[in-house]
């Protein structure tokens, strides 16, 4: 469990959220008083009960009253609905509100990301990591996406090519142009007004496609404040969780 629940109990914690960034290498820990993050590290035994009891180790004087955890794969009605790839164990059937003690709200990694990013209007996010993780927002409705399943070439996802593993085996100059191919089916498919490209690769991306803009691993931390505040007054929509 974690640690001096009754510190985050009192005046100082209400209404703060602790926004978590769950990846397979790291999980990078913020609150609304502290945006700059602090790390702990994971890897293929991580599990759920390892993160509540590693959080109360970091952070036991930071003060929250309720959580926002990204998480690296599907969420459906709030829960993670497959296991993580680089992790451990047991993320489908954790109850993490019985865990931290607290309201938490779920939502796939690309999703709090692209929440974080969102400028108004009709944005598709995209983000080239490991995988392509990617998201929606329609007048200020977010809706997570799993476009990296859209086949593409010779009975392949758009994921084999702009993914980790499409950079490897194309080489740079290569990979870059399917970036640039995907991006123009993917944001056809949806109708968006424009495009976010986040995750670590697009760095490598010497020029972004049009209509495109970069974004930025740390819009995660506004987008976990967002899925408890809203959005601000002059991009609110609706609502931006379901």
């Amino acid at each position: 469990m974690v640690k001096k629940k009754e510190h985050r109990k009192d005046d100082s914690a209400r209404e703060k959220t602790l926004v978590l960034d769950v990846g397979g290498h790291h999980v990078k820990v913020y609150a609304s008083d502290h945006p700059e993050p602090r790390e702990i590290a994971t890897g293929p035994k991580f599990t759920p009960q390892m993160l509540v009891r590693e959080v109360g180790r970091l952070v036991p004087d930071w003060a929250y009253s309720r959580v926002a955890i990204g998480y690296p794969g599907p969420v459906r009605k709030g829960r993670p609905a497959e296991e993580p790839l680089h992790l451990g164990p047991g993320w489908t059937s954790y109850d993490f509100e019985k865990g931290f003690e607290l309201p938490v709200r779920i939502v796939n990694d690309a999703a709090m990301q692209a929440l974080g990013s969102y400028r108004g209007g009709d944005m598709l996010f995209l983000g080239l990591g490991t995988g392509l993780g990617s998201a929606l927002i329609v007048e200020g409705v977010l809706q997570p996406l799993q476009l990296e399943a859209v086949p593409y070439r010779k009975g392949k996802t758009v994921e084999a090519y702009v993914g980790e593993a499409g950079l490897q085996s194309l080489g740079h100059k290569k990979w870059r142009s399917h970036v640039r191919r995907v991006v123009a089916l993917l944001r056809y498919i949806v109708q968006a007004d424009y495009v976010i490209l986040g995750g670590g690769n697009v760095r490598l991306l010497k020029k972004l496609p049009p209509d495109c803009f970069p974004g930025e691993n740390a819009l995660a931390f506004p987008g976990g404040l967002r899925l408890w505040e809203g959005l601000p007054a002059e991009l609110r929509g609706t609502k931006v969780y379901r």
